[in-house]
Order: C-alpha cells, then sequence, then structure tokens
C-alpha cells in the first residue's frame, strides 16, 4: 500500500497528551448527552452500566489503540495495514470515515452553542419553555445555523492547521484548565438551588432495576461510554502516534478517562439540579437537544441577571468543551490525507473542511436527518470500531499490543490483565452491546 508519511511531530510532554485527550474526551457528549441519556435511562441505572462499561471495557480498548497508534506512528488510516496487512485495510477506512460523519453534525451543535452563548451575552434569554423552543427554532434553521456551523469549522481549521504543538497541545494546554475551573463553579452554584437534592436524588440515586435489562438504557450507556471517551473511531490511534516510547499507556490511559468521566458526573451535577429546580423534566428527556438548547436557556432565563451570567459562563464552558473536541476529529482524516497522499497539512485541513460543511448541510437544516446521523456515527459505529480494535489487538496483532505494554514498564500483573480484557472480556461485551444497540436502534426507527 502505497504512503507517502511524513516525519512526524510529538507532544512536548506528558501532560500536553493527557490535556489534548482529556480535550476531545471532554465535549458536548458530557454536557449534552449524559443529561439527555441519563433522563432517559432512569438515572441511576444508566450511571452504574456506564461506569462498568468504562472500567471493564473502555479502559482496555483505550489501551488497545493508543498500543496500535503509537507502534505503528502512523495515521488511523494506514495503522491496521501496517500490522497486518491490506486485508485490514477497511479498519482503516472506518476510523477515516467516522469522525467525518461525526463532525458533520458536531459543528452544528457547535454553532448552536455559539449563538446560544451570543443571546445570553448580549440579548437576553427565554423566560419560559414557550420562548425557549421559539428560540432554539431560530437558532436551528436558516441561514443562522448554516453560518454557525461554517464559523465553527473555520475556527476548528484554524487550530488544526497550526498542527500539534502550536496548534492543538496550545489550545488545550489553555482552555481545559478554564473548562475545569467553570465546571466545578457552576456544579458549587447549582447545589445551591432548591431542587439540587431532588435533581442528585433523580441522577445517581433514583434506580430502577429493569433499567438495567432495558435495550434503550443499555444502547445508550454503551454510547456515552464510546462517544464521550473518542473511542472506536481512531482520535486516540492517531494522538497516540505522537507519543514518544517512554509514554506509560496505561497510566495515560486512566488519566484521561478519569478526568472524563468526572466531568460527565459534575454536568450532571449542573443540570439536574436546573431541571428540577424550573420542573423542566419533560423538556429534557423527549429531544436530543432539549437538555442543553431549551431546558438549560429556559430555566436560567427566569432566573434574573444571576441567571444570565451563569448562562455566559455555561454556553462559554459548552463551547471551549466543543472547540477542544472538534479539533481531534478532524486531525484524523487530516492526518491520514497527509500520510497517504503527502498533502501539507493545511491543504489537507482545508480540503477536509470544506468537504465537511457541505456533508452537515443537511443535518444543519433538518433535526431528523441530525439524529440519524448522529445514532449511526455517534453510536453504532463507534462500538463497532470498539470492538474492531479489540479483536485486532488482541486476536490478530497480539505480539504487537505486549511490546507496547513492555515499552510502558508496567508490572506483569498489569500487562496479564489488560491482555486478557483486550482479547476475552471487551470483544464478547462490546459484540452484546453493539447487537443491543442495533436492535433498539432498529425498533426506534420502526415506531
Amino acid at each position: 500500500m502505497d504512503s507517502k508519511i511524513t516525519e512526524r511531530e510529538q507532544w512536548t510532554s506528558r501532560l500536553g497528551f493527557i490535556l489534548a485527550a482529556a480535550g476531545s474526551a471532554v465535549g458536548l457528549g458530557n454536557l449534552w448527552g449524559f443529561a439527555y441519556r441519563s433522563s432517559q435511562g432512569g438515572g441511576a441505572a444508566f450511571v452504574l452500566l456506564y461506569l462498568l462499561i468504562v472500567l471493564i471495557v473502555c479502559l482496555p480498548v483505550f489501551v488497545a489503540e493508543m498500543a496500535l497508534g503509537r507502534n505503528t506512528m502512523t495515521s488511523t488510516l494506514l495503522a491496521p495495514v501496517k500490522l497486518a496487512g491490506k486485508n485490514w485495510y477497511p479498519l482503516g477506512i472506518l476510523f477515516f470515515i467516522a469522525p467525518l460523519g461525526i463532525a458533520s453534525y458536531y459543528s452544528v451543535i457547535m454553532g448552536w452553542t455559539a449563538d446560544t452563548l451570543f443571546h445570553s451575552l448580549f440579548i437576553g434569554l427565554p423566560k419560559n419553555l414557550t420562548e425557549a423552543e421559539t428560540f432554539f427554532g431560530s437558532i436551528s434553521t436558516g441561514k443562522s445555523v448554516l453560518l454557525g456551523h461554517l464559523l465553527s469549522l473555520v475556527l476548528t481549521a484554524l487550530i488544526v492547521s497550526s498542527g500539534i504543538k502550536k496548534g492543538i497541545e496550545k489550545v488545550t494546554r489553555f482552555f481545559m484548565p478554564i473548562l475545569f475551573i467553570i465546571i466545578v463553579v457552576l456544579a458549587i452554584w447549582a447545589s445551591t438551588l432548591s431542587g439540587a437534592w431532588e435533581g442528585y436524588k433523580t441522577f445517581l440515586f433514583k434506580f430502577d432495576f429493569a433499567e438495567l435489562t432495558n435495550p434503550q438504557t443499555i444502547r445508550n450507556a454503551f454510547t456515552q461510554a464510546f462517544f464521550s471517551l473518542s473511542l472506536g473511531i481512531g482520535i486516540m490511534v492517531t494522538y497516540a502516534s505522537y507519543l514518544n516510547r517512554k509514554s506509560n499507556l496505561p497510566k495515560l490511559s486512566i488519566g484521561v478517562a478519569s478526568l472524563d468521566t468526572l466531568v460527565g458526573l459534575l454536568a450532571g451535577f449542573i443540570t439536574f439540579p436546573i431541571v428540577l429546580t424550573f420542573g423542566l423534566s419533560d423538556a429534557i428527556s423527549e429531544s436530543t437537544v432539549g437538555a442543553l438548547f431549551i431546558s438549560i436557556p429556559t430555566a436560567l432565563g427566569s432566573y434574573g441577571a444571576v441567571g444570565r451570567i451563569v448562562a455566559v459562563a455555561f454556553f462559554a464552558l459548552a463551547y471551549i468543551a466543543a472547540i477542544t473536541s472538534s479539533v481531534s476529529l478532524l486531525e484524523v482524516p487530516v492526518s491520514s490525507l497527509m500520510d497517504k497522499f503527502g498533502f501539507k497539512r493545511k491543504n489537507s485541513v482545508w480540503l477536509i473542511t470544506v468537504f465537511l460543511f457541505l456533508a452537515g448541510i443537511p443535518s444543519a437544516l433538518n433535526l431528523n436527518i441530525f439524529a440519524t446521523v448522529d445514532s449511526i456515527f455517534g453510536g453504532v459505529l463507534l462500538i463497532f470500531g470498539g470492538f474492531l480494535v479489540s479483536f485486532f489487538m488482541g486476536w490478530v496483532v497480539p505480539s504487537k499490543f505486549n511490546d507496547e505494554l513492555n515499552a510502558s514498564k508496567v508490572g506483569i500483573k498489569t500487562t496479564r490483565y489488560l491482555k486478557f480484557m483486550t482479547r476475552w472480556v471487551a470483544p464478547p461485551i462490546i459484540a452484546f452491546g453493539l447487537l443491543i444497540s442495533l436492535f433498539d436502534l432498529l425498533k426506534s426507527w420502526v415506531s
């Protein structure tokens, strides 16, 4: 397979990688998806399933993806071929296509977020649910949504075109500390609301055992785990290809997964007190965008000047989280074009950006198409990709996986555990989650 792999940049430090990887993981999937899926899936039952999937399945897959990237030191399009031959080129293609699909509608959500932030700053927020639905209709249709979609893609492209050190790492080093500060402050503020305890009970302590076997809850938990950790779509393969050989892969994966899970839980500690305080439970559970763009503006808009200040902080937080994730989605296909065809970074960036703008227009103009694309690219394809990675590293090239664990200088017990989980545990559990997800998705389409 012909390729023109150029000399690769490297992260300047372990912290640089952690913040960049955490920036990819910590995105709108935490602030938007976590609350919505938790409200659909019985609160604590969903959270428990999510945590179990992260611990048992996602951590081994995370290490496996990083091992694939660091061992090959190439993009996701070529990495499987480099280790196992051209028969595994379809896996590289999956890793190339999936981020494109997600990025095409992710920038649409970023546009909505930016528009809501603008309204919070300069115009004001809706004061009731009817006004909020009208407000969302105004920012999600017509020229406004296309402009937000385009500007978000351009901003992402400018960052990625600057490279790893001067672009992605520099931006995440600046924005991630700000993100953590804002989310902690907002969680503390939300704890003072009258519905805080009721929100916590709904989110964490309301446990319905029936939800543990509910196909929708299982699908939501798998989707949230893989989406929020950016697994199954080649992002961690790409980011790990810029790591040096001395990096401890298990420690890095635990660090990133811990930060991501913490932010997801904190997002719940912000969203659910707001929702329960202002009686907006129906709005959050009935719409994929209800939590972020209808419920939150409604609640904060009726809270006066303090609510407006909180809204500015919240949607600034959401946009920062979105930017750090969108750059990772763009970097995957960009690095693939650079390695496969020898394109210069800037040419690759703008070529992909133009494609994403055109590909995202249907999602920008039709919420039903948006939801369908999200279900496919932001759901089942991630889980399918996670299955293929675990099978590939556990069964096809286990010696390469072992080499990377040895290079990480982890203990024998840790090495044996990760190899066992990647080979014997992760594939069947992910396959189960994939089948359940496909069944539930098809059922929802039919109904």
